[in-house]
């Protein structure tokens, strides 16, 4: 079992950038596939970024890439999201979440995650 605590969310202005962090615990972090989702008010929860259980494997949004860089280290028992060139649109709380696999791949369906974390606020400002 893994748990999941999200920083690094903020106000920050149009065209500015943020880095968020997930921090998990337990032994077995590198087992576990990493997505980012996010979910603004009104809309249901979309897929932003993943990330393979050993980092060689990333996959985004299409409208995200080239803005949003998903990363990991299983040193730190840690997943980022860092986030450039931020627009109004970027606006929702951003969640992390864990997928426990044996094959080393990337996960897009929130249902395919067993593990959230609690969210971090992302407000961009125009």
């Amino acid at each position: 079992q893994v748990q999941l605590v999200e920083s690094g969310g903020g106000l920050v202005q149009a065209g500015g950038s943020l880095r968020l962090s997930c921090a998990a615990s337990g032994r077995t972090f590198s087992s576990y596939a990493m997505g980012w989702f996010r979910q603004a008010p009104g809309k249901e929860r979309e897929f932003v970024a993943a990330v393979s259980w050993s980092g060689a494997l990333t996959y985004y949004a299409d409208a995200l890439k080239g803005r949003f860089t998903i990363s990991r280290d299983n040193a730190k028992n840690t997943v980022y999201l860092q986030m450039n060139s931020l627009k109004p649109e970027d606006t929702a709380v951003y969640y992390c979440a864990a997928a426990l696999r044996l094959k080393d791949t990337y996960y897009s369906r929130p249902g395919e995650y067993g593990y959230w974390g609690q969210g971090t606020q992302v407000t961009v400002s125009s």
